[in-house]
């Protein structure tokens, strides 16, 4: 099992930069895939981002080249660099993690965080 913590929200212009991190607990944070998903009101939860074991990282069209998933496994954390925000990013932020394999899907994931606003103004 593992338990997750989002931080580095916060409120930016369009244009902007934010670096979002997710802390985990226990040993085997290595052997989880780990990504983020974002949920803005009134929309449904929708991927952002995976990073798997070995390092292969897929992301949704509305995020590629403005945002970039890490891990340190050393460090048990899971990180989103964000940049060039746009009024659109903004939602909550929330990491995941499962044991299985990778997957782009809200449902394949069995642990959560607690989540972290992500607030662009135009």
């Amino acid at each position: 099992q593992v338990q997750l913590v989002e931080s580095g929200g916060g409120l930016v212009q369009a244009g902007g930069s934010l670096r979002l991190s997710c802390a985990a607990s226990g040993r085997t944070f290595s052997r989880y895939v780990m990504a983020w998903f974002r949920q803005a009101p009134g929309k449904e939860r929708e991927f952002v981002a995976v990073h798997n074991r070995i390092g292969i990282t897929r992301y949704a069209d509305s995020v590629k080249d403005r945002f970039t998933i890490s891990r340190d496994n050393a460090k048990n954390t899971l990180y989103l660099q964000m940049n060039s925000l746009k009024p659109e990013d903004t939602a909550m932020y929330y990491c995941a993690a499962r044991a299985e394999g990778t997957s782009l899907f809200v449902l394949d994931y069995n642990y959560w965080g607690q989540g972290t606003q992500v607030t662009v103004s135009s």
